[in-house]
């Protein structure tokens, strides 16, 4: 029974919650390792591009809340999305045209892109903050739990209850699809052949015949897609704050170089070993040790790692380990 509670609140507090932050990484991870892959730089606006999406979906979601549209028990944001991935597509585009474009004609080296995606970054930071402001938005409704603590309790007699939120659901099913959908994208789409031909070689591919200007087209307009389903669901399952999302790049791109920069199943890989590492090294472990251990053997103090303050720290930690031991990553990062 006690080893019952302890696999309980091992689901409550690490598996589940790594599972949902996980998905989320590794949606952002996949949009910085198609734009390396592709178009050839690392791409720092992507966090800030993540808020942008996220910005739109929750002000089109006020818009429909005050007509009184819902979604019944799924969130309200899930018919803003399309809106958002459609107004980031648009910025991201114009972006590409106004910036990157220039630098990419003239050849310029990778260092002078990343250089100009921090600009780009700080530019768009700024847009997000002026529009909707500084404050934490929680733009969360419908049903809050799949299943609440107290239910599992009183379906099941246990001292411990499993709670599991919508939003995580939400999370690794949406995350599940998007990856399927990605894939077969990529792998049996005409485009998608085109797209990893071009990362492959990008002179042999325009040998080929294969338009550029496409591929970039279709790259951006993935990425702005994975930056704001992924923005969405983090803000869903946590609240928006755009300074959050500036945070989350370093995360982010610690999952694309350690699952191996470049290479989209490793970027999946990276979002969950970042995810539950910094889960688990900041999780306090007291509760679960009190159940599994026999009386008398549990600890007295939180036995936490390290504190909550410094979750990112471990994604640093962890990238910064990788790039010194395996720099081409787990999955040895290499074209799309």
């Amino acid at each position: 029974m006690d080893l019952l509670n302890a696999f309980i609140t091992l689901m409550n507090y690490v598996i589940i919650p790594g599972a949902s932050y996980g998905a989320q990484l590794s949606l952002g991870a996949l949009g910085v390792t198609l734009i390396y892959g592709i178009l050839r730089f690392s791409n720092f606006a992507h966090g800030d591009t993540m808020a942008f999406g996220t910005m739109v979906t929750i002000l089109v979601t006020w818009w429909f809340q005050s007509m009184g549209m819902h979604l019944w028990v799924l969130p309200t944001a899930l018919l803003a999305l399309p809106f958002g991935i459609i107004a980031t597509s648009l910025f991201v585009l114009g972006t590409d045209r106004a910036v990157y474009r220039f630098y990419r004609a003239r050849k310029a080296a990778p260092v002078i892109l990343v250089i100009v995606s921090m600009g780009v970054m700080f530019i768009t930071n700024g847009i997000v903050r002026i529009i909707i402001g500084t404050e934490e938005q929680n733009f969360l409704d419908g049903t809050r739990f799949i299943i609440s603590a107290r239910t599992f309790k009183e379906m099941t007699g246990l001292p411990e209850g499993l709670a599991f939120k919508t939003t995580q659901g939400l999370t690794i099913v949406t995350a599940v699809i998007v990856v399927a959908v990605l894939f077969w994208f990529l792998n049996k789409t005409r485009t998608g052949k085109s797209m990893r031909a071009f990362s492959d070689n990008e002179d042999l591919a325009l040998l080929s015949g294969i338009n550029p200007e496409k591929v970039v087209t279709v790259t951006w307009i993935i990425v702005a897609g994975l930056a704001t389903i992924a923005g969405v669901l983090y803000g869903l399952d946590k609240s928006f704050k755009p300074f959050t999302y500036f945070q989350l790049l370093l995360p982010i791109f610690a999952a694309a170089i350690v699952g191996g920069l470049g290479n989209p199943l490793g970027a999946i890989a990276g979002g969950f070993v970042i995810a539950f590492s910094e889960v688990t090294v900041t999780y306090a472990w007291k509760k679960v040790l009190v159940y599994a251990l026999p009386n008398g053997w549990g600890p007295d103090g939180l036995s936490q790692l390290l504190s909550t303050d410094y979750k990112f720290a471990v994604s640093f930690a962890i990238l910064v380990i990788v790039l010194l031991f395996k720099p081409t990553g787990l999955f040895k990062g290499q074209s799309v």
